[in-house]
């Protein structure tokens, strides 16, 4: 996870694997069942983590755009004050 100023991005792999670390083999499972569990587990979360870091960079965008145009108004007004 990597965070700057009002920013949090997370890695997708090192996020995946962390979730991966908390899945268990369960009791009586077969090699392959677990496998397959795990790898769709890591792909979903991988996915997961992107979704994420792109909603962060389109909300920050969306932020920094209003604050933008507050700005604008402002000088505006004054302007024909």
């Amino acid at each position: 996870m990597i965070m700057k100023k009002d920013e949090l991005t997370l890695n997708p792999e090192a996020f995946a694997l962390a979730v991966l670390g908390g899945n268990l083999k369960e009791k009586n499972e077969e090699n392959k069942t677990y496998i397959k569990r795990q790898l769709t587990l890591y792909l979903e979360a991988l996915l997961v983590a992107q979704d994420f870091n792109g909603l962060e960079e389109s909300q920050l965008e969306a932020v920094r755009e209003a604050k933008k145009n507050q700005i604008l108004e402002k000088l505006i007004e004054r302007r024909y004050s």
